[in-house]
């Protein structure tokens, strides 16, 4: 656990004050507040430039008075399929916050898995953090183990490592290795270092290989180890000083 002294903050973006209150990631508060969703002492407020004063402006999410939180936490969950990382989603009974029980400060997942994929994602109310480890800027390596229909071959797993062209532009180089063959199927071993939208599967669908089944088993040195599907827990001190050096 981290505690962080809140009195006397510079005034910052809002955007920006809204992540470090944990109520979403940067990027997200910033389509909350194009909705109209947010009010600057009792007024909505649409423009990301605004400016505000933790000290002393009283900002509100959804009629709901938004505080910056004193301690921060940061926590490692073993994602079931089925759930989605999307704090607020209408068409889904499964949000990822059902399953953090106990932890009373509002955290929010630090980027996104598929509904439809398993395994490692972060979650905290560390705007800060977020920001960093999403930004394009901060390559990552993402590592996850795919099931795949049939078995590609040299040439298809060659083209994966290159780069393929998925929703108009390039992806950037890739890891990948056969690590088990099936009769009909295989698994592989996968790294990237970007967060496009279902780009895994994407990429293997583009090679002609779909996805079966596909989990996520580490970001950059953390690894989900032994953490049982639908668990969670908090990252050591020593993770998240190597979070906090990437």
């Amino acid at each position: 656990m981290y505690v962080v002294n809140t009195e006397r903050m510079k005034t910052m973006r809002l955007q920006k004050f809204m992540a470090q209150c944990g109520v979403a990631s940067r990027r997200k508060s910033e389509e909350i507040i194009l909705e109209g969703r947010v009010k600057v002492n009792d007024v909505i407020v649409k423009e990301l430039g605004t400016i505000v004063d933790p000290n002393r402006d009283i900002v509100e999410v959804d009629d709901r008075k938004i505080e910056m939180e004193s301690r921060k936490v940061y926590i490692m969950l073993n994602k079931p399929e089925g759930y989605v990382t999307t704090l607020k989603d209408r068409h889904s009974e499964k949000i990822v916050l059902d399953l953090i029980e106990g932890v009373e400060e509002r955290v929010f997942p630090v980027g996104r898995l598929d509904a439809d994929t398993s395994g490692l994602l972060l979650m905290t109310n560390d705007g800060n953090l977020t920001y960093k480890l999403t930004h394009p800027s901060h390559e990552v390596a993402k590592k996850y183990i795919a099931v795949v229909e049939g078995v590609p071959n040299n040439k298809k797993l060659a083209r994966f490592r290159k780069g393929l062209r998925i929703d108009g532009r390039m992806t950037a180089e890739a890891y990948v290795r056969i690590i088990k063959k099936h009769r009909d199927s295989s698994v592989l071993e996968i790294s990237i270092h970007e967060g496009r939208n279902r780009q895994v599967r994407k990429m293997c669908e583009y090679i002609r290989h779909p996805v079966i089944k596909l989990k996520r088993v580490s970001i950059g040195e953390l690894k989900l180890g032994n953490l049982e599907v639908g668990k969670w827990r908090y990252l050591t001190e020593k993770e998240v000083k190597y979070l906090k050096k990437l």
